[in-house]
C-alpha cells in the first residue's frame, strides 16, 4: 500500500512487504530529492540492504524542509530516526553551545561572561581576521630591530619613527587586552597571569622609550634595553597557546635539570682545580700562543668547551706533547662529564618533560571535554528520566554552528556520534563531537577529466581506456623510476668539458615531461595535484624544462653559470621521489615530513631566545668587529678592525663576518653557537676586544639554548617520531572516531568493497600518490543505479543505524588525513587513549597543577561545570 501527503511538502510511503520495499523507497526518495534546489550532494539516500522485518510495514517519512528522513516502524509507532516532539533551542542557547564546541575544537578554554553582547565580543576577539592582523603586528615588532641602530645596512631609520611605530603597536596590545577585559569576568582577567605580564611589559615599553628620548636629545648614548622584552609579548597572547606551553613545560622541566646541573658544575670545578694545579706553572702554551691553564676561570671555561667536544683533542695535545701520562686526566674527564652527565642531563629532562607534557595535554583533554558537557547540558533535555540530546536538536544545532554544511553530512554525523543505535545522543557520545568535527571531510565528488566530460567517445574509447590502463599500472612509475637513475648516473659520469649530455639531458626531460602530459590525460588536473610527488614533478621537471629552453636560447650570446647549476640541482632533486616510493624508505620518510610541522613550535621557542641573546649581543658587542675583506693590499682592514685581534684565532680563522653590528649578522652568530663547533674561538675573539668575562654571555647562551633547550627539542622529537611511526608502522593509534568511520566503510582512504558499485562519475578521491590505492571501475553501471539530480546512485534500501557498513548508503566520505593538522591534535593523540571517555577531570581552577598520580579523581565531582 502506498500513500502520498503533500501536506507541507511531506511525503510518506507505507511498505508493506519485502518484495516492494526496495524500489518504493527508492521512487520515494528520488522524488523528494528533487525538491531540493541546488543541492551539491544529497541527504541519505535509502539504498540497497533488504528488509529484516517480513511483513511488518515500515514507513519512510522524507521532510524536505528540514532535510531529514524518518523511518518508523508503523505496528510500535516507534521513529527510527528522530523525535519531533522537542521545542527547539533559542538562538542565544544556540550560539552559547556553538562557542564551546568551537572552542573544544579549536583547543580554546572559554573565558567570557554569558550574554548575547559578551558572546559576540568573544566572536570578534577570535576571529580569523582580528588573528591574523595580531600576527602581522607581532612580526612588525620583532622586525623593528632591522631599522634601529644597529640597523641593517641601507635599512636604518630615524629614531623617533622606529619608537612611533612601537607606540603605535603598544596601543594595539592594549587594545586587544581592553577587548578582552570586557567579555571576561574581572575576576579571571585580573587572575590570569598573561594579562598581568603584557601590562607590565607595555609599562616597560614606555619607561624605556622616555628615557631613551631623553638621553638621546640631551646627547648622551642610550641603549634600547626593552627589545629584550619584544619576544615575550609573542609568548603571552592567549592565542600563542603552544609556544606559552612549551615556555611553561621548560620551566617546569628546569627544577628537576638543576640537581644534574649542580652535580655537573660541581665536577667541572674539581676538574678544573686539578687541570690549574697540574698544567698552570709547567710553562706550556696553546698553538696560538696563548698560556695553558693559566688561570683558574681560564681552566672552567676551557673545561666547558671540552665536554661539547669543540676544541678536542686541540686542548689535549700540550699536555700530551710534554707527557703521555697526562691523558688520562682528559679520558677521565670526558668519560666523567661528557659521557655521563650529558647523557643524564638528557635521560631527566626526556623523562620530566614527558611528565609535564602528559599533564599539559590532560589539561587540554579536560578542558575540551568540560566546555563539550556544558554545551551538552544546553542542548540536551529529559527523556524517561536521561539527559540526551535528540535528533532534531542535534540538527538544529549542527546548521547553527555551520549553516554551509551539507545536511546529508550531518545524517552521517548523527549515526557516527550514535555509537549504540539509540537514536539519541548520550553525554559520553557527545563529548567526542570535537574530534569528529577536526576529521578532515570530503564527498564523492564527480572524477571524470576535462576530456572525458566534454569528449566522452574519445576518453572512453578503446585505445583511451587501454592508455589509462597502462598510467594506472605499478610497471609505469617503476619505469619512470628506473629512467630517473639512469639520469642521475649521466649527470654522475658528465664533466663540464661533456658536449653529449646536453642532448642526453634533452631525452630525459621529453620522457619526463610526457610521463606528466600522460597522468594529466588520466587523471585529469584537479586530481593530478592533489597527489603531493606530482605536484613536485611539475615544479622540478617544468622548472628544468623551462631553464633548459632559456639557457638554449641564451647559450649563443653568454653563458649563464647559474641557470645550469639551478637546472643540474633539479635534475637531482627528481631522486627523492625514487626514495619517497621505496617501501622501506617510506615510513620514515612520511613519518619526517609530518612531524616537522609540529616542530615550528619549538621552532618558535628557539626563537624566542635567539631575539633575546641577539638584542643583548647587539647592545654588548656592536661596532667592535667589522668585516671590510681579507685584501691586506686592497685596502682591507687588518685584524677586523680592531688592533686587539692581532695573531687570534679570530682572525686568522677569517671570522670578521660573525659579529653584532645588525640583527641578521647577530643571528648567524648565535647559529653557529648552536651548532657548537668552533663557537670557543668566537667567544675568544670577543672577550679578547672587550672583557674575558663577556664569555659569560656565551656560556649562558650554550647552556640554555643548546643544554637545555634543544635537549627538550630533542625529548619531543623522540616522543612524536615514536608515536608517528608506531602509527605509520602498526595504524593502532587511531581515536574512536577514525575507527569508527572505518567500520561504517567511510573513510576515504578505504577501498571499495567487489560488491560496491561506484560509477565513473562517482568515483572516492584518495590522496594516495600512486593509481594502486584509488577506486577505478570502467564499464556500463549495475543494475539497480538510478539518477538524482543527474548523479548516478546505487539502487534504493532502507535505512537502519543497526548496520555497520552503510558506504552504499550515502555519497559523504571523510577523510582520514594522516597529517595532523597542528600539534594540539599530536599531542592529544599521545595520550589520550590513557583516559575514560567521559572522564571531565578536576575543576577547571585546579587544571594548572600538575596532574600527578590520580589526585584528580578524588576531585572529580567538583568539575567545572558541576556535572
Amino acid at each position: 500500500m502506498e500513500s502520498i501527503n503533500d501536506n507541507n511538502n511531506i511525503t510518506e510511503v507505507i511498505i508493506e512487504n519485502e518484495s516492494n520495499a526496495d524500489q518504493l523507497a527508492s521512487n520515494n526518495v528520488e522524488a523528494s530529492a528533487s525538491k531540493v534546489h541546488h543541492r551539491r550532494t544529497s541527504s541519505l539516500q535509502l539504498r540497497k540492504n533488504k528488509v529484516d522485518h517480513d511483513s511488518t510495514p515500515i514507513s519512510v517519512i522524507y521532510k524536505p524542509e528540514a532535510e531529514t528522513i524518518e523511518v518508523s516502524n508503523i505496528a510500535d509507532g516507534s521513529t527510527a530516526i528522530d523525535s519531533t516532539d522537542v521545542p527547539p533551542v533559542s538562538d542565544l542557547n544556540l550560539l552559547l553551545a556553538a562557542t564551546y564546541v568551537e572552542d573544544a575544537r579549536d583547543g580554546r578554554h572559554s573565558d567570557f561572561k554569558v550574554s548575547e553582547r559578551h558572546l559576540k565580543l568573544y566572536h570578534m576577539y577570535q576571529s580569523k581576521w582580528g588573528q591574523i592582523v595580531l600576527y602581522c603586528i607581532l612580526f612588525l615588532h620583532l622586525s623593528l630591530a632591522l631599522f634601529e641602530k644597529p640597523a641593517v645596512h641601507g635599512l636604518s631609520l630615524k629614531y623617533w619613527i622606529t619608537i612611533t611605530m612601537e607606540i603605535g603597536i603598544m596601543f594595539f596590545y592594549l587594545f586587544r587586552l581592553i577587548h578582552i577585559s570586557v567579555f571576561t569576568p574581572l575576576t579571571r582577567f585580573w587572575s590570569d597571569t598573561k594579562n598581568i605580564l603584557i601590562i607590565v611589559f607595555v609599562g616597560l615599553t614606555f619607561l624605556d622609550m622616555v628615557i631613551y628620548i631623553g638621553l638621546v636629545e640631551t646627547g648622551h648614548y642610550g641603549i634600547r634595553w626593552s627589545r629584550v622584552l619584544r619576544p615575550l609579548f609573542v609568548v603571552n597572547f592567549p592565542e600563542m597557546r603552544q609556544i606559552r606551553r612549551s615556555f611553561r613545560n621548560l620551566r617546569r622541566t628546569l627544577p628537576d635539570v638543576v640537581n644534574v646541573l649542580f652535580l655537573f658544575f660541581f665536577s667541572l670545578a674539581i676538574f678544573a682545580l686539578m687541570a690549574f694545579k697540574l698544567f698552570g706553572d709547567r710553562g706550556l702554551k696553546w698553538v696560538n700562543g696563548r698560556p695553558y691553564f693559566q688561570t683558574y676561570w681560564d681552566s672552567i671555561f676551557d673545561l666547558y668547551v671540552l665536554v661539547t667536544t669543540a676544541n678536542n683533542p686541540d686542548i689535549m695535545m700540550p699536555a700530551f706533547d710534554d707527557s703521555i701520562a697526562y691523558v688520562i686526566f682528559f679520558v677521565a674527564f670526558l668519560i666523567i662529564c661528557y659521557f655521563i652527565f650529558m647523557n643524564i642531563i638528557l635521560a631527566v629532562i626526556y623523562n620530566n618533560y614527558r611528565k609535564h607534557l602528559k599533564n599539559e595535554v590532560k589539561k587540554t583533554v579536560y578542558s575540551k571535554r568540560q566546555q563539550l558537557s556544558k554545551a551538552f547540558e544546553i542542548l540536551a533535555v529529559n527523556l524517561g528520566g536521561q539527559r540526551i540530546i535528540t535528533r532534531s536538536r542535534f540538527v538544529q544545532f549542527m546548521r547553527f554552528l555551520d549553516s554551509q554544511k551539507n545536511p546529508a553530512l550531518i545524517n552521517v554525523f548523527w549515526i557516527v556520534l550514535d555509537t549504540d543505535g539509540s537514536h539519541s545522543l548520550e553525554k559520553w557520545e557527545f563529548l567526542k563531537l570535537a574530534d569528529l568535527l577536526n576529521v578532515e571531510v570530503s564527498e564523492v565528488v564527480d572524477r571524470r577529466t576535462f576530456i572525458g566530460h566534454y569528449f566522452p567517445s574519445v576518453y572512453y574509447s578503446r585505445p583511451s581506456k587501454f592508455l589509462c590502463r597502462v598510467v594506472r599500472h605499478k610497471l609505469f612509475r617503476v619505469f619512470f623510476d628506473i629512467l630517473t637513475l639512469i639520469n642521475a648516473v649521466v649527470i654522475g659520469i658528465a664533466t663540464p668539458y661533456s658536449t653529449w649530455d646536453d642532448s642526453a639531458e634533452w631525452f630525459f626531460l621529453s620522457f619526463f615531461m610526457m610521463e606528466i602530459l600522460l597522468k594529466l590525460y588520466v587523471m585529469g588536473v584537479r586530481r593530478y595535484f592533489k597527489h603531493m610527488w606530482n605536484v613536485f614533478d611539475i615544479v622540478v621537471i617544468g622548472s628544468a624544462f623551462v631553464l633548459g629552453i632559456v639557457e638554449a636560447i641564451i647559450e649563443t650570446e653568454r653563458k649563464s653559470r647559474l641557470s645550469l647549476d639551478v637546472l643540474l640541482v633539479l635534475r637531482v632533486l627528481r631522486l627523492v621521489k625514487i626514495i619517497g616510493n621505496v617501501s622501506r624508505f617510506k615510513v620514515i620518510v612520511h613519518t619526517i615530513s609530518k612531524i616537522v610541522p609540529s616542530l615550528l613550535t619549538y621552532g618558535g621557542v628557539i626563537m624566542v631566545f635567539y631575539y633575546m641573546f641577539a638584542m643583548v649581543g647587539m647592545e654588548s658587542f656592536q661596532g667592535l668587529v667589522k668585516f671590510t675583506g681579507y685584501d691586506i693590499d686592497g685596502g682591507s682592514d687588518l685584524f677586523c678592525s680592531n688592533k686587539k685581534l692581532e695573531d687570534s684565532d679570530f682572525w686568522n680563522e677569517h671570522y670578521c663576518n660573525n659579529n653584532f653590528n645588525d640583527v641578521i649578522h647577530a643571528f648567524i652568530v648565535l647559529f653557529e653557537l648552536t651548532v657548537v663547533n668552533q663557537w670557543q674561538v668566537i667567544a675568544y675573539g670577543y672577550a679578547a676586544v672587550t672583557n674575558p668575562w663577556a664569555r659569560l654571555y656565551f656560556l649562558f647562551f650554550h647552556l640554555i639554548c643548546v643544554i637545555i633547550v634543544l635537549n627538550i627539542f630533542t625529548a619531543f622529537v623522540l616522543e612524536v617520531f615514536i608515536l608517528e611511526y608506531s602509527a605509520s608502522c602498526q595504524g593502532n593509534l587511531e581515536s574512536q572516531m577514525e575507527k569508527k568511520i572505518q567500520e561504517m566503510g567511510l573513510s576515504l582512504r578505504r577501498k571499495s568493497q567487489k560488491a560496491a558499485t561506484v560509477s565513473e562519475e562517482d568515483l572516492v578521491v584518495s590522496d594516495s600518490d600512486s593509481f594502486d590505492s584509488e577506486d577505478e571501475r570502467e564499464g556500463p553501471f549495475n543494475e539497480g543505479e538510478s539518477t538524482v539530480d543527474g548523479r548516478i546512485t546505487p539502487g534504493a534500501s532502507s535505512f537502519y543505524t543497526g548496520y555497520k557498513d552503510i558506504s552504499s548508503e550515502t555519497d559523504v566520505r571523510f577523510h582520514i588525513s594522516k597529517r595532523l593538522k597542528n600539534v594540539e591534535v599530536l599531542l592529544q593523540k599521545m595520550f589520550e587513549k590513557e583516559l575514560d571517555v567521559d572522564d571531565l577531570g578536576p575543576h577547571i581552577s585546579t587544571l594548572d597543577q600538575d596532574l600527578q598520580d590520580d589526585e584528580y579523581v578524588a576531585n572529580q565531582d567538583q568539575s567545572l561545570w558541576g556535572m
